[in-house]
């Protein structure tokens, strides 16, 4: 007998005690009668795990009435621990199973149905106002093109615009027309993503838990839409720390015995979160006097943007004070006391 079976299994071994544990192994179609066909076949009781993707929001509502445990994989987490040279989807199905039966599957929070909805029409706004901001930029290059002398704070006001229009001489007819067209476009989507924030505003889950969190100073109906949606149940983050990694305002750390590396901001993060939370913080000064002074602390030590990042920080803290408190933003008053 060989070395290599001498002390346990061959290959062909392993393969059928492997092979006796499935009940069957085949590809679905991602359609929902397919998936039902396939659900009616499969004994009870079942479990069913998947990795999260694109396509993952509907196939977890569909399946998970049918299941008695469901679980999303996280893809960055399983495949730190899955990873191997060679990989298929037959190969990922079979990593996911072992994981999954040996209770050792990165899970994947999964909102419910009506949050991932809004958020949804919340992420689809995020891209009408890019795209807003794309066609100001372009009227700007097509004046700048065309050597048009403007006022870039006015250039978007339309009586300023209709009046540049109409008297500028360098604007010939070719160059009106792509403006007008410009401009059209820029109205149209301004209407579209007001319409879309009033949609979300009126939603009756959201209406009171925004107005708790629009108590904040600095925090408008964008800020604290997007809070609620992206993060959705607040109560998953035990501490202030995981909520600032969540929200990608921290950097990774790297450390080998003594020595101890941060790198800059982690690429593993909600986005639009940390997009949001940004903007707002370099607003927050103006409204708030402690987050000025915390600005002015941390821009005292040389890096405006990492005074920036301290305030978003302080954003995170008191977003989950006042959603996990559920009340309204109330600054904590310091007391000194005297020695007699």
């Amino acid at each position: 007998m060989k070395r290599g079976k001498r002390f346990g299994l061959s290959a062909e071994q392993k393969s059928d005690v492997w092979r006796r544990w499935i009940h069957s192994e085949r590809s679905i179609s991602a359609t929902r009668l397919d998936l039902d066909h396939w659900m009616r076949k499969l004994p009870q009781p079942r479990s069913a795990e998947m990795e999260a993707t694109m396509f993952t929001g509907w196939i977890y509502d569909h399946v998970k009435p049918h299941a008695t445990a469901l679980k999303v994989a996280h893809p960055l987490m399983l495949r730190a621990i899955a990873v191997a040279k060679k990989k298929n989807d037959r190969i990922d199905a079979g990593k996911i199973c072992d994981c999954l039966r040996c209770d050792f599957l990165p899970e994947s929070y999964m909102a419910s149905t009506a949050i991932r909805e809004r958020r949804r029409t919340l992420r689809y706004r995020s891209l009408v106002v890019r795209q807003m901001v794309q066609m100001k930029i372009k009227t700007s290059a097509l004046l700048m093109e065309a050597g048009v002398s403007y006022n870039k704070q006015r250039l978007h006001k339309a009586g300023y615009f209709r009046e540049l229009l109409a008297t500028n001489p360098d604007i010939d007819e070719g160059l009106c027309s792509l403006l007008r067209l410009c401009r059209e476009t820029v109205v149209r989507l301004g209407k579209t993503e007001s319409a879309l924030v009033r949609s979300l505003e009126r939603v009756s889950l959201l209406v009171e838990r925004v107005e708790r969190l629009m108590s904040i100073p600095s925090v408008g109906p964008i800020t604290a839409l997007t809070w609620a949606l992206e993060v959705g149940d607040v109560q998953r983050f035990s501490s202030i720390k995981k909520a600032v990694s969540y929200c990608g305002l921290c950097g990774a750390e790297k450390s080998s015995g003594n020595t101890v590396q941060r790198t800059p901001l982690s690429k593993q993060r909600n986005k639009h979160l940390q997009t949001t939370l940004i903007e707002a913080a370099k607003m927050a000064p103006r409204y708030s006097p402690a987050l000025a002074m915390l600005y002015d602390k941390e821009k005292q030590k040389g890096n405006a943007n990492r005074a920036t990042l301290a305030v978003a920080r302080k954003l995170v803290a008191y977003l989950v004070a006042v959603d996990r408190g559920q009340r309204d933003f109330q600054i904590a008053e310091t007391r000194s006391t005297i020695a007699a």
